[in-house]
């Protein structure tokens, strides 16, 4: 029998009329299981001070670590991401692949507490770098590519050896997944994954991590290797290039104003995709609830959704403590 002549998307009317009913036909779910938590381990002791553009995110220093991971594991959340702040740095970076440098500390610690919770480390030199570049700065101001991969992949076997589980590298050196899968492969942990910053573009939107990994850079910026905001099909020969190279997991960073760059890498692979919800979209989110011009349980979890609905599978997010006690 005809339906009173009304189109079939009409009947997703009746399909909203309750909220089981809005549950059953939902199509995209946002889960805790999505989510990895990014954290800031400092140098010092006793120390959880409030990053002042990410309010609810913190410095930590190695000995707070275990009550922060208390809490995020008694939420679900599956994972965190690791960055480090030293106590000193230099123009190579040598804290970022010191034994016993700071996120070696922290990986050591998170592993022998925390064992079933999966640590992500950020493999890149600007933390540790007294300019605030990814990597060996020529006297000409440019970035030496290939230098850095040598070190790039010492901080790889570094994390691998301290007991992280999957390497992350944010550098955008070219060959950069290559060589980490080298260095991995020859020191023995093969089975050591990569999730690839496959389109990390140089964004305005970095701002707040900035000041939270305390690298910014002391002369210059990195649009020398990281991508132009405006290009798209660029991105697609940086994922293909990271996916040959033997990447793992590929990601697009930042994730909302580039919701068509993960749509069209969910297009060309079937490996895990995963997007960074960045320090300036949690700012931005956070600055406006605050000021009461918007709901910010609500606008976070339609960014949320909107980056799932997307294509990807990962989500790295300030949100994701908060995100998860909503979705309990």
């Amino acid at each position: 029998m005809p339906d009173n002549g009304l189109p079939p998307f009409a009947r997703y009317r009746r399909l909203r009329t309750s909220t089981g009913l809005r549950r059953l036909v939902g199509e995209t779910k946002v889960s805790v299981d999505d989510f990895i938590y990014p954290l800031f381990i400092t140098a010092g002791e006793n120390i959880k001070a409030e990053i002042p553009p990410m309010p609810g995110c913190y410095h930590l220093s190695v000995d707070r670590l275990s009550e922060e991971l208390d809490e995020i594991e008694a939420l679900g959340i599956p994972g965190v991401l690791l960055f480090g702040l030293p106590a000193e740095k230099d123009a190579a970076g040598t804290d970022a692949y010191a034994e016993n440098g700071i996120i070696q500390q922290a990986i050591r610690k998170a592993k022998r507490t925390h064992p079933d919770l999966l640590v992500i480390t950020d493999v890149c030199l600007c933390e540790y770098t007294n300019h605030g570049h990814c990597g060996i700065v020529l006297e000409d101001g440019t970035v030496d590519n290939d230098a850095t991969l040598e070190l790039l992949a010492r901080e790889a076997v570094s994390h691998a050896h301290a007991g992280a589980d999957l390497v992350a590298p944010s550098s955008m050196m070219d060959g950069q997944i290559a060589a980490l899968r080298n260095g991995l492969d020859n020191a023995g942990f093969l089975n050591m994954p990569i999730m690839a910053y496959a389109a990390k573009y140089s964004s305005a939107l970095f701002g707040p991590f900035r000041v939270a990994a305390d690298s910014a850079p002391e002369f210059g910026d990195r649009r020398s290797y990281q991508m132009d905001p405006g290009n798209a099909r660029e991105a697609m020969l940086e994922v293909q290039s990271d996916i040959d190279q033997g990447a793992d997991i590929v990601m697009v960073k930042p994730a909302l104003a580039y919701l068509d760059v993960i749509r069209e890498t969910r297009r060309i692979t079937d490996l895990p995709v995963a997007a960074y919800n960045v320090s300036g979209e949690y700012a931005m989110v956070k600055a406006a609830a605050e000021n009461e011009w918007l709901d910010g349980q609500r606008v976070t979890m339609e960014i949320l959704g909107s980056i799932k609905r997307a294509g990807a599978d990962i989500i790295i997010t300030y949100h994701a403590k908060e995100a998860a006690r909503w979705l309990a």
